[in-house]
């Protein structure tokens, strides 16, 4: 089966194709995987991360190609993909900085006749399966870890980036990278159900709630672990003593960047009614100064949605939205003279709970407002949602803010510009955003067995 890739940008024009992975493929590629992990695992640390360090190196040389057919196939505009490429380098030189500490072995446990050390092996063979929404830094977000740690991985991302896929495969060929250690695979969702029902170790898995609960009864059938990070639909409480000028642009980068393609981008507003009117004016100010525009082109911020498929859903909860009483301050609408998966930067008013801009993901720049007065209606506002990723907090009273976020339902909470996301620092979330947790030191544990060695003295 062929996937063919076009660009949302440019009217879904066909940019190429590629032969989607068969289930032979599959099988081999988890062989492969299988073969080399031992090997793998009984080089030091240190030589495990020179030989990722030759990979990140082919890429830094092909840096401009690999930007170029991620912008092309997922609209990501092209200084967003270049910065991210860079950003990616430098996530995969953290992780490398993290492991010997984390990976360490560790006394527990002693007294006067044993001792009782806690060890980390790798899992062995792990199938990773990725998004289209930040596809290079995926690989460190998801790749980056279990490497390191010893396991190898089989990789399937979203057909929605094949090409990317396909050239990420070639640059992994070029590498020192043992062959079998990471090992891409094209192909849709039935390859990728293939992959999670091959003899693997554990699964990660990146995307639609929907797909990660699949996904984990997949798991349970063979008992092996599965660390999920699905859907979000992050608050963003706005107090009556936020400095909205101080940070309107985490707000906006928090809804928008990425054409607000986020799993945890702030996704609902909750705006005290003192600070109501002037929330609306900085969006709308926002939304007149923002390039929406050809992904290629260096003066654009935002670029289209991925597919049109994604441009469709977007509508279709828009629609709803105003069906159902929902006023539009900015937006909801297609910029003129602009052929493809493009929607301009939307801001939505009188917003009720039982519209679906309230109640389901929404992967697009729209931004559904409603107002509060008391702290207690924020939080429940906050919490009135089945996912519990990412949550964002603005208020100049850190007392305030400390009581609000331990009472918010999410892995992830942000103060005014103080973003959560590290290398260092664990993601993940509540409910039905996933479980487990990614990066830092507990990203590390989750893809290694936990063994415990006791010793006489």
């Amino acid at each position: 089966m062929k996937i063919v890739s076009t660009n949302p940008g440019r009217n879904y024009e066909v940019i190429g194709e590629v032969e989607a992975a068969s289930e032979a493929d599959v099988e081999a590629a988890v062989a492969l995987a299988r073969k080399a992990q031992p090997a793998w695992a009984a080089l030091s640390l240190q030589e495990r991360c020179n030989k990722i360090r030759s990979f990140l190196k082919v890429c830094e040389a092909n840096l401009e190609d690999i930007a170029q057919i991620m912008s092309k196939e997922m609209g990501k505009p092209i200084s967003s993909s270049r910065d991210s490429i860079t950003q990616t380098f430098e996530e995969f030189e953290d992780y490398m900085e993290q492991a010997e500490a984390a990976l360490a072995p560790n006394v527990v446990f002693e007294n006067d006749s044993e001792k009782h050390i806690q060890t980390f092996e790798p899992r062995g063979v792990i199938a990773a399966i990725t998004p289209w929404n930040f596809p290079f830094n995926n690989i460190s977000f998801q790749v980056g870890q279990p490497l390191i740690a010893g396991n190898t991985v089989v990789m399937k991302p979203s057909e929605e980036i094949a090409l990317f896929t396909k050239l990420i495969a070639e640059l992994v060929a070029q590498s020192d990278l043992p062959e079998g250690v990471l090992v891409p695979l094209v192909g849709d969702g039935s390859v990728g159900e293939m992959l999670v029902r091959q003899k693997v170790d554990m699964i990660l898995f990146t995307g639609s709630t929907q797909t990660g609960q699949k996904i984990t009864q997949i798991a349970a059938e063979r008992s092996i672990p599965v660390l999920t990070e699905m859907g979000g639909s992050a608050p963003g409480i706005v107090f009556e003593d936020a400095d909205i000028n101080r940070t309107i642009d985490m707000l906006a980068m928090a809804r928008f960047d990425n054409t607000g393609q986020y799993c945890d981008g702030l996704k609902r507003a909750i705006v005290h009614k003192s600070k109501y009117d002037e929330v609306l004016k900085t969006l709308k100010d926002y939304a007149q100064k923002t390039k929406v525009g050809d992904q290629l082109q260096e003066s654009t911020k935002l670029g289209p949605l991925v597919a049109k498929r994604q441009l469709e859903k977007l509508e279709s909860q828009v629609a709803d939205a105003l069906e159902k009483g929902a006023e539009v301050i900015v937006g909801a609408k297609q910029p003129d003279g602009l052929q493809g998966a493009y929607y301009g930067v939307t801001v939505l008013t009188n917003i009720t709970p039982e519209m679906r801009v309230w109640h389901e993901e929404v992967f697009g720049p729209v931004l559904p407002i409603v107002t509060f007065e008391t702290e207690e209606e924020a939080i429940a506002l906050a919490n009135d949602t089945e996912y519990g990723l990412g949550a964002y907090i603005f208020t100049e009273d850190i007392e305030k803010y400390r009581r609000v976020a331990k009472q918010i339902q999410a892995g992830n909470i942000a103060h005014n510009t103080a973003w959560y996301f590290s290398p260092k620092t664990p993601f993940g979330g509540y409910k039905k955003s996933g479980n487990g947790r990614s990066q830092g030191a507990a990203g590390f544990h989750e893809v290694c067995q936990i063994k415990v060695i006791s010793e006489e003295k």
